[in-house]
């Protein structure tokens, strides 16, 4: 992650425009990750050289199954063998980001902003903030109450209780304030793979769902592209960005 530091300022006048592509269907991990890279290197060279960042990028989606390791995590955190785990089809990849070690998988909203901070006036901590509170809005609208832990990123339900459990993992990586990787947001995942790890590196805190905490509630189940449409638009406001939406297809960057 960055280490320098940019002081938040409000907000600048106009909004800037984040070009959104969304993808209906579960999409391999290395595919996306790929094309995150190829978003971010573009950017970061432009930096580099002394030129301005150009276009930026909001990829939404859902993950076929996969398990994710942060630079720093420990891979002692995956509980299941290799060989097992490559038997139900599934792969750990050791990935930049910060953090430990995530499931993704159908049922899961991801999402990757590929932004320029210094051009929203933002720090990386600011920057984390609004991918929680981006989260927070979305679940708020079905009635669930998250919440920020200290000591640990993401969204939380119960805080302080015995039952605090985590329904948002976050992980970032930003170089000369390019930001790639971002939020998982669990809302009808399969919650038994996480008992392939300890998520996030937690061995006392559990996960949850939006289904899982709306059905414990006897409220309706939102649908996946429904609550994909809630998230987008928070992000996008808390940004002051408008969305240019393109199609999945489209080649980038």
């Amino acid at each position: 992650m960055c280490t320098d530091h940019i002081t938040p300022s409000e907000p600048m006048a106009d909004n800037r425009e984040i070009l959104v592509m969304e993808f209906d269907e579960p999409q391999p991990y290395r595919t996306l990750w790929e094309l995150q890279h190829a978003c971010f290197d573009a950017q970061v060279e432009r930096k580099r050289s002394g030129l301005p960042s150009s276009a930026e990028y909001l990829l939404l989606l859902e993950h076929q199954p996969v398990l994710t390791l942060g630079k720093h995590g420990h891979a002692e955190n995956l509980l299941l063998p290799s060989d097992m785990l490559a038997a139900r089809g599934i792969e750990c990849i050791r990935i930049e980001r910060g953090g430990d070690i995530t499931y993704h998988g159908p049922g899961q909203i991801v999402a990757y902003p590929i932004i320029d901070l210094e051009r929203h006036h933002l720090g990386v901590k600011a920057y984390v903030d609004i991918l929680e509170e981006a989260v927070i809005r979305t679940i708020a609208e079905y009635g669930v109450i998250g919440q920020r832990v200290e000591g640990a990123s993401g969204v939380w339900i119960g805080k302080g209780t015995p039952d605090e459990r985590k329904i948002c993992a976050l992980g970032v990586k930003c170089t000369r304030f390019i930001t790639m990787h971002g939020l998982a947001l669990n809302v009808s995942t399969d919650l038994s793979a996480f008992t392939l790890i300890n998520p996030c590196g937690f061995t006392d805190r559990g996960v949850t769902s939006l289904h899982r905490e709306c059905a414990a509630a006897g409220r309706e189940l939102p649908s996946i592209s429904e609550v994909r449409g809630k998230l987008k638009h928070h992000l996008l406001t808390l940004l002051h960005a408008t969305a240019k939406d393109i199609p999945a297809s489209s080649k980038l960057p």
